[in-house]
């Protein structure tokens, strides 16, 4: 017979564990207004056990990871004394209904288990232990400057100003304890493409940041929406003599996302949604996966809805241990810029397409690969490869892929390039393309493309031609990243403006179809 614990074991027990802690001293309000414990959902419970320092959530709408954070800060400055907790938004509004939550949490608490209190006013919780949690506006200038936090909440991040999402976080960053239970957790709704919200979670998502990135979907919860699911429900059966939606009526869009678990109800109540807000509103609000929840905007060049699609199905990089062997100056960067997506075939005739940067670590150096069929089956991107080291990177992996056809852009750094890839290492497979002598009028060639406004039109126009008529298929995530924020503004078009967009493996593939085009090989 199991022994019985007393009530300092079992508080012991309560305290050394968050969800039984919530659990049992805190009250929130319910959806429906009602006061209930603080029992946290799957998707709360599943960052507890797996957050890291530092975060970043995506998320569908009122899943509570503000309530959540808010949880947490309280139950750690009441175990952790002498610690202090922030958590930042970016408005008035939104930051007074934080703190109410916070106050109303603190104040469901059981008297005999609470901290005292020292101030509760100004935004801001002191307790009698030292500790203190304070709410605030994102954009008051020196944020966290004055104390170091044991947590750190950046609420609807993606909303900040452009400054505050770059030069505000840095701040932040600093402000963190150095201690191991110590967390910065960056949550938001997505609010398109570009900013630093989407670029670091994007960076996280791929594995490519210190950030970890968590994303939690519109169907994952079953109950959150309860009610408006019953009227949903009761929507489409008046809509449909009475009958309710089953799974022989689905699209193939609602078919996948019932395959992966959401519930009838819930797709009728994403159809009764849809009445009054677009498909791109929903996307954004609701994603079911994270590239619906960024949406582009409407001078984006290429398809944004085949762009999602393809994210679906993008194969994984190939490992060293599938591919042929590859030359010994290749190999180190084999997964660190250097990706194969299709193993080489003997008699196979491949393309490429050269973007070349200084290597200075601002443009990157790209190199995209396809195959005679229009498949990528390689990339390079890199932005800190000198252009002499490029060269000889650029030289093997076009040997490896059967002296594979180049097309360089000869602009800049492309034309030292050019002449190191032809004349100091006798690579003969550097297309040559015609153009017309300004003055003479005479056809004349030049090796690699060159790029003026006239010339980048086509090349990009062409690139969107072939994809969205599905001529070539794309299997790098980069590279669909980079034609995601790909747009046209004012007749000039480039990546959206921000210091960590790039569109190098846009011209890097763009190059590599005028190569397929020509068809030709000069060996």
């Amino acid at each position: 017979m199991a022994k019985k614990l007393s009530t300092e074991q079992k508080l012991e027990i309560i305290n050394n564990d968050p969800v039984l802690w919530l659990k049992n001293f805190i009250k929130i309000v319910d959806n429906s207004g009602n006061l209930v414990s603080f029992e946290v959902n799957k998707e709360q419970k599943d960052f507890i056990e797996n957050m890291d320092k530092y975060n970043i959530i995506l998320k569908a709408r009122q899943i509570g990871f503000s309530t959540l954070s808010l949880g947490l800060m309280l139950y750690y400055a009441c175990t952790m004394p002498h610690t202090s907790y922030l958590m930042l938004s970016y408005d008035t509004e939104s930051v007074q209904n934080l703190f109410d939550r916070l106050k109303s949490m603190y104040e469901s608490m059981p008297d005999k288990y609470k901290i005292p209190q020292k101030r509760m006013n100004k935004l801001e919780l002191l307790l009698q232990n030292g500790s203190r949690i304070s709410v605030k506006i994102a954009s008051n200038k020196g944020l966290g400057r004055s104390f170091t936090c044991q947590i750190l909440h950046l609420s609807e991040f993606a909303f900040w100003s452009e400054e505050q999402q770059e030069k505000g976080l840095l701040g932040l960053e600093q402000a963190l304890a150095k201690n191991e239970k110590s967390a910065l957790i960056i949550e938001s709704t997505a609010n398109g493409i570009g900013n630093n919200y989407y670029n670091i979670f994007t960076n996280a998502y791929k594995g490519h940041s210190k950030y970890k990135a968590f994303f939690y979907n519109w169907y994952q919860n079953k109950t959150q929406f309860k009610t408006e699911y019953d009227i949903a429900d009761k929507w489409y059966r008046s809509e449909m003599h009475g009958e309710r939606l089953a799974a022989k009526d689905l699209t193939p869009y609602e078919k996948s996302l019932f395959d992966k678990g959401a519930l009838l109800k819930q797709l009728e109540w994403r159809q009764w949604k849809l009445q009054d807000m677009t498909q791109d509103e929903f996307n954004q609000e609701f994603p079911s996966l994270p590239e619906e929840a960024f949406i582009t905007t409407n001078v984006g060049v290429f398809d944004a809805g085949i762009i999602t699609e393809r994210y679906n199905h993008l194969p994984l990089p190939l490992k060293v241990s599938e591919i042929k062997e590859l030359p010994q100056n290749l190999l180190p960067y084999y997964g660190k810029g250097l990706y194969l997506y299709k193993d080489i075939k003997r008699k196979e005739r491949y393309y490429g397409g050269i973007d070349t940067g200084a290597g200075l670590k601002q443009d990157y150096s790209s190199i995209v690969i396809v195959d005679s069929s229009g498949e990528q089956v390689a990339v390079f991107n890199r932005n800190d490869v000198p252009v002499y080291r490029f060269a000889k990177l650029a030289y093997d992996l076009g040997m490896y892929f059967n002296y594979c056809m180049y097309l360089p852009e000869r602009n800049s750094y492309g034309l030292d390039l050019i002449t190191r890839l032809r004349k100091e290492m006798g690579y003969l497979q550097v297309l040559k393309i015609k153009k017309f002598d300004k003055i003479k009028g005479q056809k004349i060639w030049e090796y690699g493309w060159y790029t003026d406004s006239v010339s980048k039109n086509k090349l990009v126009m062409d690139f969107k031609e072939v994809f969205e008529e599905g001529i070539i298929l794309v299997n790098d995530r980069d590279t669909l990243d980079q034609m995601r924020i790909y747009v046209e503004d004012n007749g000039h078009m480039g990546n959206i403006k921000g210091a960590k967009n790039h569109d190098d493996l846009v011209i890097g593939f763009a190059l590599a179809v005028q190569a397929l085009k020509s068809g030709k090989s000069y060996i």
